[in-house]
């Protein structure tokens, strides 16, 4: 397969750098305007609200479920398998003048009316003090993973890869977010699992660009950075099309057949690979190269012998 789609001429990626970041920072700066205007629509994990677990006799019909809890006034619900198919958990976020019980009974009424089988197992309520703190744990770990992450770059190549690094890593979460953001989409737990995990994809897809830019400027001496740049990228895009490829088809195929719970979990791993996979070749490496990397970077200068040092 590499064999088939590998380029004998290198691609002038750097050519378009300046166009390509320019394109880049115009809808980095519109993710942030939908995040500081629209904000996050933040799910039951990080507002707080009533959680509760239901039971049937015989596998549950999930989509039955949620057409009985939209047709009772809550369409705002989260309804998904818990433990067995037998087992629903219900997430229902806060209403104003309504406590947990009343609402907790109120969803068990409108379940028993559409199948008399189901049971109550239990009703919990989790508080927005609980969120707050879910959500401020969830952000220290994005942000405590970034900065390891930068940390390693910094140590394993060179400053200036780090910088490419995090200013790629800072696009595409803004970008995922800011999509999140404008649209509305209910922003989760599980969706900041899957941001963490685009931020390791991502940075892995630029760790590999990065590692062959390393060695090309170990080996090609008489070639400038952009030219060493581009044949890095030339050399690893068969590689970086078909991981790309392969993964989002399996993405794609929890997107469309995962059910609704997993529904924004795999849109926000969607838009992530295409995001990650775009800093990666044309975010991280235009930066890198603006910043001045050269081969005196890499390559220590010879030392003269003691026999040329002699006059």
């Amino acid at each position: 397969m590499l064999e088939i789609i590998r380029l004998k001429r290198d691609l002038p990626f750097m050519k378009y750098a300046r166009a390509t970041i320019i394109v880049s920072s115009v809808f980095f700066a519109l993710a942030v305007g939908a995040l500081v205007f629209r904000g996050l629509n933040l799910g039951v994990d990080f507002t707080g609200g009533t959680v509760m677990e239901v039971t049937y006799p015989h596998a549950a019909d999930l989509p039955k479920i949620r057409a009985t809890l939209s047709g009772a006034g809550f369409s705002d619900a989260v309804a998904q398998t818990f433990g067995t198919a037998r087992d629903v958990l219900i997430r229902l976020p806060v209403r104003e003048g309504v406590t947990s019980a009343q609402l907790s009974e109120q969803v068990l009424a409108a379940l028993k009316a559409a199948d008399a089988t189901v049971q109550l197992q239990r009703v919990e309520f989790v508080g927005p003090q609980v969120g707050a703190e879910l959500l401020y744990d969830g952000s220290l770990a994005l942000l405590v993973v970034t900065i390891g992450i930068m940390i390693y770059l910094a140590v394993r190549f060179e400053w200036r890869f780090a910088v490419g690094a995090m200013v790629a890593t800072a696009h595409d979460i803004v970008f995922i977010l800011g999509l999140f953001a404008l649209f509305h989409w209910e922003f989760s737990l599980t969706v900041l699992a899957a941001v963490l995990a685009i931020l390791g994809y991502s940075v892995n897809d630029t760790v590999v660009v990065f590692d062959r830019i390393r060695e090309n400027f170990k080996k090609m001496r008489k070639a400038s950075t952009a030219e060493i740049i581009d044949h890095s990228i030339t050399q690893t895009l068969a590689r970086t099309v078909i991981l790309s490829g392969t993964t989002q088809l399996m993405v794609l195929a929890i997107l469309f057949f995962g059910g609704e719970t997993l529904f924004n979990f795999a849109l926000a791993l969607t838009i992530g690979i295409v995001v990650g996979t775009y800093s990666s070749v044309l975010v991280a490496s235009p930066v890198v190269m603006w910043l001045g990397v050269s081969r005196a970077d890499f390559v220590k200068p010879e030392k003269k012998s003691q026999a040329d040092a002699t006059p």
